[in-house]
C-alpha cells in the first residue's frame, strides 16, 4: 500500500488533475495499492476564509467569493468530464454548494463565525475538490471510492487544531480500508469529534491526513505530491541556486520542518517517525524526478550540513536583571506563564551569567507575551531587580541542520566567519548538544543575505561568486571589465570564481541585476538603460540589494565618488580603488577610511594609487606586518616622467621629448599635470602614509621641473613655446650629469616621515639609472634590507596595467571573502 497526497496546487486546475490522474494510473497499471488524499483546489480554502469573514461582519459580498468557488469547480468539471457524465458530478458539487450558501446566510444574519463554524466552512474545500477528483478516476477507468475522512479521523474538540484520537481513528481505517481492491480518495485536512462535529486538523492538515492513513495502514512510503521538487537545500524564493536534497533523516526533516521548510509540516512527520514509514516529497509537475526520501537512515552525504532552513519573521524578548542571578525557578515562572497563555516559543538562549533568557516568538504573540512577563515579575521589576521587558522586531531565524554536523569540528566557526565578511549581525545564537542545529537570529532585512552566503559556503564552496558594483567606465573602467569577460572562464575552472556586475554606472546611466549583467553588452545595457547616473541612488540601491560577497569599484577620478566611500564601508562591502583622491587627500579622511575598513572586517584597497599593476603598496605592508622598519623609500613613480627622462639624451630637445611623450599619449592632455610633480607628490605621500606617518600633501617639498612661465602659460600651445625657450637650460643639466658619468631622474623620497620630490643626476650604482621606456621603480630600505634595498620595478602606467592592478584586488578579495 502506497499512500499519496496532493496539495492544491497538485489539484488547482483541470490540467493539473489531469497530472495526478497520469501519475495515479501509472501506479495502478503496477497494480499498486492506493489511498489518495487531497488537498483543496488552490486558493479555495483563502477565498472560503474570507468569504466568512465578510459574511460575519454583514458584508454582502461574500457572495462573490461562493460564485467565484462555483466557477472554478464547474469550469474543472466540464473539462474533465464528459458531457455525458459530467451532470451526476454537477449535482453533487451543487449540493455542496447549497450547503455552503445556507452557512454562509447563517453567518450573515448571526454575525458570528466561531471557531466551529469556521471548521465546518473550511471543510468545503477539500469535499468538493475530492467529489470531483474520484469521479474523474472513475471516468478515466480507475476503481474508486470516495471517502469523507470525517467518518474516520476522530478527533478531540479544539476546533482549528483539533487532536487526534489515534486509537480511534486507526481501527477506523484499518476496518474500512481494507475490505476492498479500489482507489481510495480521501479528503485531506478535514476530522470530526465523536459527536459528529466538523473538525480541521491545522495548517498543513492534508499532509497530516496523509501521516495518519499511511500510519494505520503500515504504508510501504506515503508521497507527499507538491509544486517543488522535493526539500531544497534553501527556500529558493531566496536562494538562487537552491537544490534538492536526495534524502532527510526523520530528524533531519523535523528540524527543516520546525524552522520553516514549506513542503513539510512538523505533524505530518510524528505518525511516519513512530512507523518508521519513509516518506517521499515529489513534484506533481515534474514526475519523472524522485524527489527528497524522508527516511530513518541516511548514508553520509558530501555536505556538512543538509540544509539551510528559516522562519522570516520573529520577534525577540529579553528578560534580564541582577535579581535572577542565582535564583532557582525564574526559568519555570517564566515559561510556565507563557505556556498558560498558549504562546509557542521558537528559541530560547540563556547565558551562563544567568543575568538574562532570551527568546524568540512569533510576531503576534509578543505584546501578549511582555503583559505576561510583567504581569508575573511585577514585584522584581517594581524593586528594580528585573529590567522592563523589551520587545525587538523585525527579525528572521535562519538555522543551519544535518547529522554531518555532529563532531564535525568547525561548522559553527565557518558560519559566523561568513557573517563577520559579509556584515550581518547576529541577535542571538542557540544550539543543542545533539549537534544537529545551530540557529541564529538576524535582523529580517539580512535574511535573503545571509541564505545565499550560508549556502555558498555550505554547498557551493566550489563556486564563490562576487558581486561587483563598478562606477566608471572610462579607459580603466572599461578595460577592466574587457579582462573580466576574457577571463572569467579560466577564472571558475582554475579558481573557482565568479565576477558578477551587478551594479555599474558611468557619468549619464546605471544599471542594475542580481543575477549579472552580460559584460560583453555592457555598453548597450548602459545606453538603453532608463536609470540615469546618481552616485547617491547608485549607493542605495547596492545597499538595498544587500548582496553576499559585494565589492565596491571605483574606476572614476572623482571627488564625489569618494565622499561615499565611509558610507560603502560601513554596510561593510569591501573597497577597491585606481582613485587616489580618498588616500591622498586629508589624512584624516585617509585615516578614517581605513579605521572603518578594519572594525567593519573588510577591505578597502588602493594597491594601483601608487604603482598601477606592480605590488607595492602590498610588499610595504608585508614588511611591516613581518616586524621590518621602513627607514627610507625612494621612487621614479610616474611613468610618463620615466619615459621622459629615460629618452632625453644628448642630441635630443628636451621639449620635443615632451611632445612626443604628448602625441603617444604618454602624459595628460595638458603635460603640465605630470610635469608638475604633483601625481609623484600623491603617490609618496600614500607611501608614507603606509610606512606610518602622519603627513599632509602641502608638507611635501616639490621642485619645480619648470619655470612660472611656463606653468602660467595661457594655453598648451603657448606652454610649448615657453618650454623650447628652455631647453638650453635642460641641456645643461644633462650634460652636466653625462660628463660625470650619471643620469637625469625625477625622484620622489621620504626619510623619517619627510618626503620630497627632487631632479637628481643618479651614478652607476644607483637602481634608477638602468631605468628604461616608461618604467616606475620603487626602492625600499629597511632594517632587513639595509645593505641592498628591495627593489620594485615594471610598467607604472597605463590603463592595461591599472586595471590588471584592480582585477588582482578583486581576485585577492575572493580568497578574503571565503
Amino acid at each position: 500500500m502506497k499512500v499519496l497526497k496532493f496539495g492544491g496546487t497538485s489539484v488547482g486546475s483541470a490540467e493539473a488533475m489531469e497530472q495526478v490522474k497520469s501519475i495515479v494510473k501509472s501506479y495502478t497499471d503496477q497494480n499498486k495499492s492506493l489511498t489518495v488524499i487531497s488537498s483543496a483546489m488552490s486558493g479555495i480554502t483563502n477565498l472560503l476564509v474570507e468569504m466568512g469573514t465578510k459574511a460575519a461582519h454583514n458584508d454582502e459580498t461574500y457572495k462573490t467569493h461562493l460564485l467565484e468557488i462555483e466557477e472554478k469547480h464547474f469550469t474543472a468539471t466540464k473539462i474533465l468530464i464528459s458531457v455525458r457524465e459530467q451532470g451526476k458530478t454537477l449535482a453533487k458539487l451543487k449540493k455542496l454548494l447549497n450547503e455552503l450558501e445556507d452557512l454562509m446566510h447563517g453567518v450573515f444574519l448571526l454575525r458570528e463565525l466561531s471557531p466551529r463554524t469556521m471548521d465546518l466552512l473550511l471543510s468545503f474545500g477539500e469535499r468538493m475538490s475530492c467529489t470531483l477528483l474520484a469521479d474523474y478516476f472513475i471516468q478515466e477507468g480507475i476503481s474508486t471510492e470516495f471517502i469523507d475522512a470525517r467518518n474516520l479521523v476522530i478527533t478531540d474538540d479544539q476546533f482549528g487544531r483539533a487532536r487526534i484520537d489515534r486509537n480511534t481513528t486507526n481501527h477506523n481505517i484499518r476496518k474500512y480500508l481494507s475490505a476492498k481492491e479500489v482507489v481510495y480518495v480521501v479528503t485531506g485536512f478535514i476530522s470530526s469529534t465523536a459527536k459528529g462535529e466538523t473538525t480541521t486538523l491545522g495548517r498543513g492538515g492534508s499532509d497530516y491526513t496523509a501521516s495518519i492513513f499511511g500510519a494505520a495502514l503500515d504504508a510501504e512510503e506515503i508521497e507527499i505530491w507538491t509544486d517543488v521538487d522535493g526539500v531544497m537545500t534553501a527556500d529558493p524564493r531566496k536562494v538562487k541556486k537552491a537544490f534538492s536534497l536526495k534524502e532527510l533523516s526523520y530528524e533531519e526533516a523535523m528540524e527543516m520542518s520546525h524552522f520553516g521548510a514549506k513542503v513539510i509540516y512538523p505533524p505530518t512527520l510524528q505518525p511516519a517517525f513512530h512507523n518508521k514509514i519513509p516518506l517521499r516529497i515529489r513534484n506533481t509537475f515534474n514526475n519523472d524526478f524522485e524527489g527528497t526520501l524522508i527516511h530513518e537512515r541516511t548514508t553520509p552525504g558530501d555536505y556538512t550540513i543538509k540544509g539551510i532552513s528559516s522562519i522570516e519573521q520573529i520577534s525577540l524578548i529579553n528578560l534580564q536583571g541582577s535579581g535572577m542571578v542565582g535564583v532557582p525557578g525564574v526559568s519555570s515562572r517564566l515559561f510556565s506563564a507563557l505556556a498558560r497563555e498558549e504562546i509557542n516559543v521558537v528559541l530560547i538562549t540563556q547565558a551562563s551569567s544567568e543575568h538574562s533568557i532570551c527568546f524568540a516568538l512569533d510576531p503576534k504573540d509578543a505584546f501578549r507575551a511582555k503583559e505576561t512577563i510583567e504581569e508575573v515579575f511585577a514585584l522584581e521589576i517594581q524593586a528594580g531587580k528585573i529590567d522592563r521587558v523589551v520587545i525587538e522586531n523585525d527579525l528572521s531565524i535562519v538555522a543551519i541542520i544535518g547529522e554531518n554536523m555532529r563532531n564535525t569540528p568547525g561548522i559553527a566557526g565557518k558560519m559566523f566567519e561568513a557573517f563577520g565578511k559579509n556584515g550581518i549581525n547576529i541577535s542571538a545564537i542557540a544550539q543543542g548538544s545533539s549537534e544537529l542545529n545551530v540557529s541564529v537570529v538576524i535582523h529580517q532585512y539580512d535574511l535573503a543575505k545571509t541564505l545565499n552566503t550560508l549556502h555558498e559556503v555550505f554547498f557551493l564552496s566550489d563556486i564563490k561568486t562576487l558581486n561587483v558594483f563598478l562606477v566608471g567606465t572610462g579607459l580603466i573602467g572599461g578595460t577592466l571589465l574587457k579582462q573580466i569577460s576574457e577571463h572569467n572562464t579560466s577564472l571558475k575552472e582554475e579558481q573557482a570564481l565568479k565576477i558578477n556586475i551587478t551594479g555599474l554606472s558611468n557619468s549619464r546611466k546605471m544599471a542594475f541585476s542580481t543575477d549579472g549583467l552580460d559584460i560583453d553588452q555592457w555598453k548597450n545595457i548602459l545606453d538603453s538603460s532608463e536609470q540615469k547616473a546618481d552616485m547617491a541612488g547608485f549607493v542605495k540601491q547596492m545597499k538595498a540589494l544587500n548582496l553576499s560577497n559585494s565589492v565596491f569599484l571605483d574606476c572614476t577620478s572623482s571627488d564625489h565618488v569618494v565622499g561615499f566611500y565611509k558610507e560603502i564601508l560601513d554596510r561593510r562591502i569591501s573597497i577597491a580603488t585606481p582613485n587616489k583622491l580618498a588616500s591622498s587627500g586629508e589624512y584624516d579622511l585617509y585615516r578614517t577610511l581605513k579605521d572603518t575598513a578594519v572594525r567593519n572586517g573588510i577591505k578597502f584597497l588602493f594597491e594601483t594609487n601608487v604603482g598601477a599593476g606592480l605590488p607595492v603598496i602590498n610588499t610595504l605592508r608585508d614588511l611591516l606586518n613581518s616586524g621590518d622598519k621602513i627607514l627610507k623609500i625612494e621612487g621614479v613613480l610616474s611613468g610618463t616622467l620615466s619615459y621622459i627622462f629615460n629618452n632625453f639624451q644628448k642630441g635630443t630637445r628636451f621639449s620635443d621629448i615632451v611632445k612626443g611623450a604628448q602625441e603617444r599619449g604618454f602624459t595628460e592632455p595638458d603635460p603640465r599635470d605630470d610635469l608638475n610633480g604633483m601625481d609623484m607628490a600623491r603617490k609618496i605621500l600614500i607611501l608614507t602614509r603606509e610606512a606610518g606617518y602622519k603627513i599632509e600633501l602641502s608638507e611635501i617639498d616639490i621642485e619645480m621641473l619648470l619655470p612660472d612661465t611656463c606653468m602660467k602659460a595661457e594655453s598648451i600651445d603657448a606652454f610649448f613655446e615657453e618650454l623650447e625657450k628652455e631647453n638650453d637650460h635642460f641641456d645643461k643639466l644633462l650634460e652636466k650629469a653625462e660628463n660625470e658619468g650619471k643620469r637625469l631622474r625625477f625622484i620622489a623620497k621620504m626619510e623619517n616621515g619627510k618626503a620630497r620630490i627632487v631632479l637628481e643626476a643618479v651614478d652607476l650604482e644607483n637602481p634608477f639609472y638602468a631605468l628604461s621606456g616608461s618604467d616606475n621603480m620603487i626602492s625600499i630600505t629597511t632594517s632587513r634590507y639595509l645593505e641592498r634595498p628591495l627593489v620594485v620595478k615594471g610598467p607604472g602606467a597605463g590603463a592595461e596595467v591599472t586595471a590588471a592592478g584592480v582585477f588582482a584586488e578583486i581576485v585577492s578579495l575572493s580568497h578574503f571573502l571565503g
